[in-house]
């Protein structure tokens, strides 16, 4: 059993991990650049055959204090070299250093050839930097190395395919992760196409065609680390490149379906050899054509692509055009798709006109950018139904096995759930989550604490991989018997199709009703309105954080930052807080806010909303002004009227630094986000007590869903 890393663009590493388990990997660890994983031999071989994410596969061979270059030296000779190079091979050695006291790169490297020349003094090894027979790499970090072996010998982007004179856009494992995150292997495997109406080069549909026809990126490689490795095993090597050509042979994935296109006749020319060279030429379709005579080529499928994003001022101008072409296009000719936009420039997104369901942060080298996705599927509701009230029953249905199944669960789901809820003075709760997976829809029951009862029945849009018709008749189950089971009149369900939201999203207007209806929760009163926005302004999983706030509240001056619709400052100020502050960018938030305030007698000077960018305003906030803060703030925002665009995970470091500054001595703060894959350093947040409460705030009728959100109590080091 071995040791190894692997290394991929960053925001890979969940893909990666997914790869390393399906060769054979065990305790894989994931890592910002990457992973570690353990596994016999065969599973490094077949990443560096199969990994269409990976950038290179190290096999560590040992590790020791490296604070200083002879201590460095001292751990690389106490490797024995033999069992790694033999005679006659040529090495070379790639270093790298972290948060460690050796900084220079090119003396590291020399200090280890120097260990490992002293070592093999009988067979002494030559440098050969650009292909060396066995490729070593050091990495330090905080003054200790790992050495290791790269098996993959140069960075696994380099299918093989690609003319050396030919510069691209993107790397090869870059466009394979933006596929592997858009779903491509699902919507291929469901018999949908692709294309990409701006392909340059062609490193999208290539590698798109590769995975559809389940052929290795590594088949067309005549180099790897491991070949002149003393301890290579040929024979293995052999089997499983035969497994792989195999695989490749029996592929039936027909011509037709992966098209790309551009309106540099030079680059389509460029793209069409690479084709043929990866061996996928019979399978792509390449041809010179404008932006404006895309089309789709099957009722489903995946449109990927890289748009040029600019870096002047006066080229994002320019840009801007073009990507309102691009979306254009998209809403014109691909209805029924999947889309994905990378940009690094998000700004310029927003010219698409079309809403991002999902983004993931990638680097394309040292740039950050965006893959934004999208759904250009026809509207569930024809324009003659208003999105908001439930859909037309069909009484017909409410027999069928699937309606039955259905009322069935969410009967199930009342009676246990509302058992607990009268018990515990619950008026609004979530009954249903989208526990059948085939019918998937979140159902809440809000209640005015007098008798009446509304429902809001959210459907989250289903895949391009999955029939419209099916789509319709599932939901056409749950209507026919929503009213029955429920308890309540059409008119008190509101039904509407959401696709799952970032950031702030979530707040987007969706109609101009101006509706709002008065529900209870622990005790207060707050105004929803279930049809304006996507949200209805009182977020049920935070039902236990805001009582928690409340426990903490009495005599301390509160402040509530994103603060939304207020209904933490209103827990707060029944709390006893001695004064509140609700900072938000959004006016119409700050006056709902201010009538949920009212709602419940809180009112004057002593309840202060300020309507401001958050980030922008804890520069100049005072140190030390509030006793207990809450800080909620979306996953990924790029407001017009904000400074800056805000990433929960990018920026939490220093939003969570700005913020503690402002804490009194003693004071609390409350930190809470709903970035399911949320992961906190606490290393990274010096000087600060850290608990995690996220089991604790997570309410019994979100427990389905533990990871729904995180919350920690943060407090100044060494506070009571």
């Amino acid at each position: 059993m071995h040791e190894y890393l692997a290394t991929a663009p960053a925001g890979g590493a969940e893909l990666l991990a997914a790869e390393a388990r399906a060769a054979g990997a065990a305790a894989c660890q994931e890592r910002p650049w990457g992973l570690r994983f353990s596994g016999e031999l065969a599973v490094g071989y077949r990443l560096c055959l199969w990994s269409r994410v990976a950038s290179r596969v190290l096999l560590m061979i040992g590790e020791a204090p490296a604070a200083t270059g002879d201590e460095l030296y001292a751990g690389a000779a106490t490797i024995d070299w033999s069992l790694h190079v033999g005679p006659g091979a040529t090495i070379a050695v790639d270093f790298e250093s972290a948060q460690s006291a050796l900084t220079h790169t090119r003396y590291g490297a020399l200090k280890v050839k120097d260990a490992i020349v002293d070592t093999l003094r009988a067979s002494r090894p030559d440098v050969d930097t650009t292909r060396p027979g066995v490729r070593i790499s050091v990495r330090v970090a905080r003054d200790r190395a790992v050495f290791a072996i790269d098996l993959s010998g140069e960075s696994l982007h380099r299918r093989g395919w690609r003319d050396a004179g030919v510069a691209a856009p993107l790397k090869e494992n870059l466009a394979a992760t933006l596929l592997l995150r858009c779903g491509w292997p699902e919507i291929a495997a469901a018999g949908g196409a692709f294309v990409d109406p701006m392909c340059g080069s062609g490193t999208l549909p290539i590698e798109a065609a590769l995975i559809a026809a389940d052929r290795a990126p590594g088949l067309t490689r005549d180099y790897f680390g491991f070949l002149g490795w003393a301890g290579h095993d040929a024979p293995l090597w052999a089997r499983l490149l035969g497994e792989a050509r195999d695989r490749a042979a029996a592929s039936t994935w027909p011509p037709g379906r992966i098209a790309g296109s551009d309106r540099d006749g030079r680059a389509v020319e460029v793209a069409r050899a690479a084709a043929r060279a990866a061996g996928v030429a019979d399978l792509v379709r390449i041809d010179q054509r404008p932006l404006a005579q895309a089309r789709a080529i099957a009722a489903t499928g995946l449109c990927l692509v890289n748009p040029p994003y600019g870096e002047r001022l006066g080229e994002v101008e320019g840009l801007k055009l073009l990507y309102a072409e691009l979306g254009v296009v998209l809403r014109e000719h691909f209805a029924g798709w999947q889309v994905g936009v990378f940009t690094g420039n998000p700004a310029l997104g927003r010219e698409l006109k079309l809403e991002a369901r999902r983004t993931h942060r990638l680097y394309n080298g040292p740039i950050e950018a965006r893959l934004l996705r999208f759904e250009v599927t026809p509207e569930h509701f024809s324009r003659e139904h208003r999105p908001g009230r439930l859909p037309p029953v069909d009484p017909a249905r409410r027999e069928s096995p699937g309606a039955q199944m259905f009322g069935n669960r969410l009967r199930k789901n009342l009676d246990s759930l509302g058992r607990w809820a009268r018990r515990e003075g619950v008026e609004c709760l979530r009954v249903y989550d989208a526990d059948m997976p085939e019918y998937a829809f979140a159902i809440d029951l809000y209640g005015d604490g007098a008798g009446a009862r509304y429902a809001c029945v959210q459907e989250y849009a289903a895949p391009a991989t999955v029939a419209e018709e099916r789509v319709r008749t599932r939901r056409a189950d749950a209507v026919a018997v929503l009213p029955e089971v429920l308890g309540l009149d059409d008119a008190h369900i509101w039904f509407r199709t959401r696709r799952r939201q970032k950031g702030a999203d979530q707040y987007r207007k969706v109609a101009e009703e101006q509706v709002f209806h008065e529900v209870r929760e622990g005790g207060l009163r707050f105004l929803v309105n279930f049809d304006d926005y996507l949200d209805t302004g009182l977020f049920l999983d935070h039902r236990l954080t805001r009582a928690r706030l409340r426990e903490l509240a009495g005599g301390r001056r509160f402040l509530n930052l994103f603060g939304y619709t207020g209904s933490a400052t209103v827990y707060a100020a029944a709390g006893g807080a001695q004064s509140t502050t609700t900072v938000d960018l959004s006016r119409a938030y700050l006056d709902w806010a201010r009538r949920n305030l009212e709602l419940n007698g809180f009112g004057g000077r002593e309840h202060v909303l300020i309507q401001a960018d958050a980030l922008e305003w804890l520069k100049g906030a005072p140190a030390g002004g509030w006793d207990l803060i809450f800080l909620d703030p979306p996953t990924f925002s790029n407001s017009k009227r904000m400074a800056g665009t805000l990433d929960v995970q990018r920026d939490y470091v220093e939003l969570i630094l700005a913020t503690a500054r402002l804490l009194a001595a003693g004071g609390v703060l409350v930190f809470s986000t709903n970035f399911t894959r949320f992961e906190l350093d606490a290393q990274a947040l010096p000087g600060l007590a850290i608990e995690d409460i996220s089991r604790a705030t997570i309410p019994k009728d979100f427990e389905r869903n533990p990871r729904i959100h995180r919350c920690f109590l943060i407090r100044h080091a060494g506070a009571a």
